[in-house]
This record gives structure tokens, C-alpha cells and sequence, in this order.
């Protein structure tokens, strides 16, 4: 059996805060202006304009380097898309055109938010952000090299995607460090009963029914799933994940100390509960919990 420690109370902001920040990025993945900014400029609709749209901070890549970095793509679906993208359109086209999708998207899910409350946010997360480091953090690295927007909207679409390319780049590290494939990070994701549900998570992530049992049965070989949930060790084992996983990303907290970043999960908890409310996110992709 793992043991893990309960967190501190600082990690436990550092959790929260993160989480309230997420829908604030990670709704333009669902968003239809997304395909429509990246489509109109020769990307293909679907699966192309999200690997396109997130990698494109990196430059050119290949798919492995987008298999690598994303952490839990099957790596056929990927390289269906990538590097084909790179022939239609630049990634610095494909950059401009994910910034105006933001834009348009946040404006239309906000719903005129109040002024003052993006402008705080927008300079809390700036001065989060100066103490990231690129060191092991790829996809952070690049979206880092990207100036910041004068718009102070698009300010917080850049920060909080900062802040989550880099905690993202940190939970690969750790998942790899306890052992986890990416699709074995993926099963017992779901099997928390957070994040995607299993139909979604398979159909997103392109793994095939087979390819999802045979790495269900890998992990009751290890003890960690037993009769289609987490086993004991299961359970420990993803909470040291998320726990190094919070660890990995407290720095821009540390460096605002409680009060700024219970403010910034403030800021952020009611503009993605606007997001949520507003339609972000499509019926039946993720878990109730």
C-alpha cells in the first residue's frame, strides 16, 4: 500500500485554485468558434484543429513530439493529423487564429463580465506567472515564448493557459515517475469518477476497446484495478500522483502568498461558473463528480 500524506492546506488552495482556472482554458476546446477560426484557415475540422491548436506553440513538431507532450493520445489518431496540418496552414497562423477563437468564445460564454474583476485577474495571473521556469516543461515553454495580449481578456486566456501547460507538462513527469503509461494514466483517471467519462476518454483519446481492456487487465495484474474499479493501491497511487502533481505547480501561489491566490480562485470560480452555466461544455463528457 502507498502512503500519502493528506496535503497541506497550502496545496490544497493550490488544487482548488487550479481547478477554478481550468474551464476559463480548457472550454475553447469545446467551443464551436475554435474549428470556425482554425478551419477558415485550412485546418481540417475535428481532431486536426485540436492537436494543430495546442501544439502549434512548438513550432512545426512532429507527432511524437505531440504524443510525448500531450501524454495520453493514442499515437495512430495523432499522427493521422500531425505533421499534415504544418502543409495548411503555419503554426503561427494557427496561433493567431486559436487567440481570436479565445477571444470570441470567452466573450460570448462571459457574457459581458465585469471589467474590473478580468482586469484584477488578468494582473494576478501575470505576476503568477513570472516565477515559471521551462526546465522538463515543453508545452509551457512554448506558449511562454508567445507575448503576452494587450486585451486583458485575452491576458487571462494566456495566463491561466500558461499555468496549465505547465502544471500539465508537471503531471506527465509524475505519472511517468509512478509508472503509468498514457493510457494507463487514462483508465485510472476515470475510474476516480473525475474528468472524462470512459466513453468519452476512449472516443477523444482514440483507443480502441481493445487497446482499453488489455490495459485494464495490466493494472489488476499490478493490484491496482480489481472487477472494474481502483483497488486500495490504486486509489493511494493516483492520490501521490495528484499530490505531486499540486506540488510540482505551487510555485506562482507560493510567490502570491494566500491572499492573492484565494483572490485568484475567487476571480476565476465565478467567471468559469459563468462559462459552465452559459453552455461550455457539452452534455455527457465528463463524470458527475
Amino acid at each position: 500500500m502507498v502512503s500519502v500524506d493528506q496535503p497541506s492546506p497550502a496545496l490544497r488552495l493550490v488544487a482548488r485554485t487550479h481547478r477554478r482556472l481550468e474551464p476559463l482554458h480548457s472550454h475553447v476546446y469545446f467551443a464551436p468558434e475554435t474549428d470556425e477560426q482554425l478551419t477558415a484557415i485550412g485546418i481540417r475540422p475535428g481532431r486536426m484543429v485540436y492537436f494543430a491548436g495546442r501544439a502549434a506553440a512548438m513550432g512545426a513538431v512532429g507527432p511524437g513530439v505531440v504524443t510525448a507532450t500531450f501524454g495520453n493520445y493514442a499515437p495512430g489518431i495523432v499522427a493521422r493529423h500531425i505533421p499534415r496540418a504544418w502543409t495548411l496552414a503555419a503554426p503561427e497562423q494557427v496561433l493567431a487564429a486559436r487567440s481570436a477563437a479565445a477571444r470570441a468564445s470567452l466573450t460570448r460564454l462571459l457574457a459581458d463580465p465585469p471589467a474590473e474583476d478580468v482586469a484584477e485577474l488578468a494582473d494576478l495571473l501575470r505576476e503568477a506567472c513570472t516565477v515559471l521556469t521551462p526546465e522538463g516543461r515543453p508545452l509551457y515553454a512554448g506558449h511562454a515564448d508567445q507575448p503576452w495580449p494587450e486585451d486583458p481578456l485575452l491576458q487571462v486566456w494566456h495566463g491561466v493557459t500558461l499555468l496549465r501547460e505547465h502544471r500539465g507538462d508537471g503531471h506527465v513527469l509524475t505519472l511517468v515517475r509512478h509508472g503509468l503509461s498514457g493510457l494507463e494514466a487514462l483508465v485510472t483517471h476515470t475510474l476516480t469518477g473525475r474528468g472524462f467519462t470512459e466513453q468519452a476518454a476512449q472516443a477523444t483519446r482514440g483507443w480502441s476497446a481493445e487497446e482499453w481492456a488489455a490495459a485494464v487487465a495490466g493494472l489488476t495484474d499490478r493490484g491496482l484495478v480489481a472487477d472494474g474499479a481502483l483497488t486500495a493501491d490504486g486509489v493511494a497511487l493516483r492520490a501521490a500522483v495528484e499530490q505531486e502533481t499540486d506540488e510540482l505547480s505551487a510555485a506562482p501561489f507560493v510567490h502570491l502568498g494566500a491572499e492573492r491566490s484565494e483572490r485568484v480562485a475567487d476571480l476565476g470560480g465565478r467567471l468559469s461558473a459563468r462559462l459552465v452555466a452559459n453552455g461550455a461544455y457539452p452534455a455527457g463528457v465528463f463524470a458527475s463528480r
